[in-house]
């Protein structure tokens, strides 16, 4: 890493779903870039005792004009200027997004290189998971003005309107989405049996692929978001940022898949974040924003 990034602003906050047992939301996304040596600001849109896909349970969710005061006041906050980063996830409800969109425009007009990575936390391959306001406001609101977005197929599909069963489909609406840098996980894979993450950005369209585990535990596009931002926090270029997210993230996936386990065991497996040992198959794809004629 060089001088100037290591004196550049290095905390992140982290705005996300809160559980009390397991690795997803902030549990997942905080312990990931405090062990790769970034400091955060947690802020919980939401408090569960467990991921919902483990059965019903009590939901607390901030009343809203407290949500929004706590934002107003990390907005002014002495130490703003330590932050180089912002990365939302789940939202409790619709109306937290404003506060959202406020606080990223405060941390950029103080450090105007800072990076807002947006992580449209709101369903999967069995539908939405959020109400539609919910959704349709972190597409309208939050996705136009992040400089990262990190929605999976699924969440791809539901914002452009139209299913995505191809390559091909998924670059095209993640051209359109809004951010300028794109990665989406889940995205269809050239391997037999594997799966994706596709980066697209002005220039480049990658995919970094890996065997498919069927049915994994939550937290995967939590754990992904934050790796992602701590790598490109730290300096490394798109392409090896993204090979060295997917392999830390599928290692630690087969690790805790080997043990049988129900949430991602990051706490056990936490040097995979790091050194991750695992082989993922990078490809370069055609990206139809470049000419490309000889």
């Amino acid at each position: 890493m060089s001088a100037e990034k290591t004196d550049a602003p290095r905390a992140v906050i982290v705005i996300s779903s809160h559980v009390a047992r397991g690795s997803v939301g902030n549990r997942a996304a905080v312990f990931a870039l405090e062990t790769l040596g970034f400091p955060v600001w947690a802020v919980p849109t939401i408090i569960l005792p467990w991921h919902p896909g483990h059965g019903r349970a009590t939901r607390i969710v901030p009343p809203l004009d407290q949500f929004k005061a706590l934002m107003a006041d990390l907005e002014r906050a002495p130490w703003l200027c330590e932050v180089g980063a912002v990365l939302s996830g789940y939202l409790g409800e619709a109306g937290q997004a404003e506060a959202v969109a406020s606080l990223v425009s405060a941390v950029k007009a103080r450090t105007p290189d800072a990076v807002y990575i947006c992580d449209p936390v709101m369903g999967d391959s069995g539908g939405l998971y959020v109400p539609e306001p919910t959704a349709a406001v972190m597409r309208d609101r939050l996705m136009p003005i992040a400089d990262i977005a990190t929605p999976n197929r699924y969440e791809l599909e539901w914002m452009a309107g139209a299913p995505l069963p191809d390559l091909k489909s998924v670059i095209s609406a993640a051209l359109h989405a809004g951010p300028s840098t794109m990665l989406v996980t889940s995205a269809p894979s050239m391997i037999s049996g594997g799966t994706g993450n596709l980066l697209l950005d002005g220039t480049q369209a990658l995919l970094a692929e890996h065997r498919l585990i069927e049915k994994p535990p939550n937290g995967l596009g939590d754990l992904t978001a934050a790796v992602y931002l701590a790598r490109i926090l730290s300096g490394q270029p798109a392409i090896k940022a993204l090979q060295s997210t997917t392999a830390a993230v599928y290692e630690i996936l087969a690790r805790t898949a080997k043990r049988g386990g129900d949430e991602l065991q990051l706490e056990t497996d936490a040097q995979s974040l790091s050194h991750p040992m695992a082989m993922v198959q990078l490809r370069h794809l055609t990206h139809p924003g470049r000419d490309r004629r000889a």
